[in-house]
């Protein structure tokens, strides 16, 4: 008998987990994809409807507006460029907002990568009043980007002061290349007569695969030291100025840096465009 009663259970507990089985089965939460293709149909779908809503805001832009619009489509690539879009229909300002010339204000290009698009926005609150901050519309990446782009971001303008890095990118580029490419760079961007200031790179972690290095900076910013001084150029030593706050400023095993981190950069970025402006 006790069998017996052993065998119904089990066949009740195979009935009852049988797939199909109206009691057992999972219904996906309302709207929630059910499988990887969903997932990215909808993505797609949602880029779709984000691009649509930035074309429409695009296309009842001043030209001025529009022509830089074109320029950040060209530039920013897979990655930046949806961040844009995204942003631009919110209705959020980013580092890349068309800036509107105040014409008694001097001009002023940064040029560098993610760690300057963060630091860009606390840069123009900070002169604020004081100069008509733009920023080349990429992640300006390595020097190789550079010589590629540099005529893109130097635009058609006159520029007063260019704060400028390359480093983080160029950390596995070998010394002898980085250097030829940085000097063929700063010749270029000497001759729209700006003042240039050259910031050194930022400190970056040592990662467990050796494929990321502290040590890789201070020897590129070693290397980019000497070209400045051979130029005569102002020094931004971003790296001496973050190096004590890392702790609290930079995130955890990343070369970027939280808020406080950008805001302090800003800081000391306007503070050198300053003095150059003087």
């Amino acid at each position: 008998m006790k069998l017996k009663s052993i065998l119904l259970l089990n066949i009740a507990l195979v009935l009852l987990t049988a797939p199909g089985n109206a009691q057992t089965s999972v219904v996906p939460p309302k709207g929630e994809p059910t499988n990887a293709a969903e997932a990215a149909a909808k993505k797609a779908a949602e880029d779709k409807a984000i691009d649509e809503k930035y074309q429409a805001i695009v296309s009842k832009l001043p030209p001025d507006q529009q022509a830089w619009e074109k320029v950040l489509q060209s530039q920013l690539g897979n990655f930046y460029l949806p961040i844009h879009k995204r942003e631009k229909v919110q209705g959020r300002s980013n580092a890349w907002d068309f800036v509107q010339d105040e014409p008694k204000l001097p001009r002023v290009l940064l040029i560098g990568d993610s760690v300057s698009r963060g630091y860009t926005q606390a840069t123009r609150k900070a002169l604020a009043g004081k100069a008509n901050v733009h920023r080349a519309p990429a992640n300006c990446g390595p020097t190789a980007s550079g010589i590629k782009n540099i005529e893109v971001w130097l635009g058609d303008g006159q520029w007063d002061v260019i704060h400028f890095n390359f480093g983080i990118h160029d950390r596995n580029t070998p010394i002898a290349d980085y250097t030829q490419r940085l000097e063929t760079l700063i010749k270029r961007m000497e001759k729209t007569g700006a003042k240039l200031i050259w910031t050194t790179t930022t400190p970056i972690p040592d990662t467990p695969d050796g494929k990321q290095t502290a040590a890789s900076i201070v020897e590129r910013n070693a290397a980019a030291a000497a070209i400045a001084k051979k130029h005569g150029l102002a020094v931004d030593d971003l790296f001496a100025a973050i190096t004590p706050h890392l702790a609290e400023m930079q995130n955890p095993n990343d070369v970027h840096f939280n808020s406080t981190g950008y805001d302090f950069l800003g800081q000391q970025v306007a503070s050198s465009i300053e003095a150059a402006l003087k």
